[in-house]
């Protein structure tokens, strides 16, 4: 890498991400059913019908796991909690098994010298609340509240950070209207209320760890820089539209207490009774704003109703997810979000990475792909620190190869190769070049 920690800031945090399903083994530890497991035993909906019951085993393998965290020089360990793991039922009965692992996980950073950094949720919501509605009930927001308090009456007193919910676009949009991840909705009218509610549950559950006495709370969003496909008037009204759906509905809405206008021409028939009345809740202060960064996409007209737009194939170059790499979205984010949402308030990277092939030849993973794919994306943060943006931190996604959710085990993200028949862990040449890079 041509990056040092050296270049950055005294205080600058770098650290690698993970998340619970996708790693943990969900099967095993009295963890409760989730939609994810229903999505996946849904024929068509996830390659070859994979699920993540066992995933990589870090259930029982997270000291290994945590060692290759330490030994790369990492400050941060950000992962999530399984809100089935601990209520198996979503509300009711605690499986003391669950807690008694995240105690466990948290003491083991500690012991590591890494900083937790918790997500309460990253995407598998319980069964029993899904056949409630999930996301679609209003309810959502009070179980979501009870679940932090749980959780964070456990370990919250030895988290360095927490944030709730892991891409509210993902939650909402992708899940209910393009039925692309659990709960696979198409639906508009469902679309619209998760779209409100995840941001209603994200309110509460800051509301809630303030009333535990605990600070430096912040939002994960995930953002995708959006440009017309060409430069004609129409092609630039539905690229602002994509904009206003993936990025500036979840941050206007925590930030601004209001919804961007594009998209409410769209959802304001389908939005849930009283809405306007949930922003205070919404817009509960926070410490610090994360964005995670992978890619851009070229918006065109489109056929249909409403949003009536689609993607055009890009030119840059791709990564194995079939996503442009484009560094300059990542720049054009960290200095939009501090000029027009955020201010001085400290800003994270809380995801970035790419997807590889990464075969293992003669032992060892040559990814120098990854790697120069991380430095473009540091130049970017470095560039809008240079420009008096107030970015604090850097996260790699992922520390290992993992469930990748519909596209099941086969885009590999990870720092580390992970065999899924032996559950072997090969740290790649990229995690060697981060460990060198991050030793001074």
């Amino acid at each position: 890498m041509h990056h040092r920690r050296t270049d950055f800031p005294q205080d600058f945090l770098f650290g690698t991400a993970t998340s619970s399903y996708q790693i943990e083994g969900h099967a095993q530890g009295g963890a409760g059913r989730t939609h994810w497991d229903d999505f996946a035993e849904t024929p068509g909906n996830v390659v070859r019908a994979e699920n993540g019951d066992l995933a990589c085993d870090h259930l029982h393998r997270y000291e290994e796991d945590l060692d290759l965290v330490a030994g790369a020089g990492f400050d941060a360990y950000r992962f999530s909690t399984s809100w089935a793991r601990v209520l198996p039922e979503g509300r009711g009965a605690v499986n003391q098994e669950g807690l008694d692992f995240y105690d466990r996980l948290t003491d083991a950073m500690l012991e590591r010298g890494l900083k937790p950094c918790a997500t309460l949720y990253h995407w598998e919501m319980p069964s029993a609340l899904n056949d409630l509605g999930g996301w679609r009930n209003r309810d959502v927001a009070g179980w979501f509240a009870d679940f932090t308090e749980i959780i964070m009456r456990r370990i919250g007193d030895r988290m360095h950070s927490v944030a709730p919910i892991n891409e509210p676009w993902c939650v909402a949009w992708l899940s209910h209207f393009l039925g692309g991840q659990a709960p696979g909705l198409r639906d508009i009218r469902a679309t619209a209320r998760a779209m409100h509610h995840v941001l209603l549950a994200h309110g509460r559950s800051i509301e809630v760890m303030r009333g535990l006495g605990m600070d430096n709370l912040g939002g994960v969003f995930n953002m995708e820089w959006s440009e017309p496909a060409d430069d004609s008037e129409a092609a630039h009204r539905k690229a602002a539209l994509y904009d206003g759906i993936y990025n500036r509905w979840f941050m206007g809405g925590v930030f601004k207490g209001a919804y961007p206008e594009n998209v409410l021409e769209g959802l304001l028939p389908h939005m849930p009774a009283g809405w306007q009345d949930d922003f205070p809740t919404i817009t509960q202060k926070l410490d610090w704003c994360g964005i995670n960064y992978y890619t851009r996409k070229l918006i065109a007209p489109g056929p249909g109703p409403w949003p009536a737009l689609r993607e055009v194939e890009g030119v840059l170059a791709k990564t194995y997810m079939d996503w442009e790499i484009y560094p300059e979205g990542l720049y054009r984010f960290l200095t939009r979000t501090a000029k027009e949402y955020t201010g001085d308030l400290p800003l994270y990277v809380t995801e970035n990475g790419m997807a590889g092939h990464d075969d293992i030849v003669a032992g060892e993973i040559d990814d120098s792909h990854r790697t120069d794919y991380i430095d473009q994306h540091l130049d970017a943060v470095q560039r809008a620190i240079e420009e008096g943006v107030p970015a604090k931190g850097y996260f790699v996604w992922s520390l290992l190869d993992n469930y990748e959710w519909s596209f099941g085990y086969d885009k590999r993200f990870g720092l580390v190769h992970v065999d899924f028949d032996t559950l072997a862990r090969t740290p790649k040449a990229s995690y060697h070049a981060l460990a060198d890079a991050l030793k001074g």
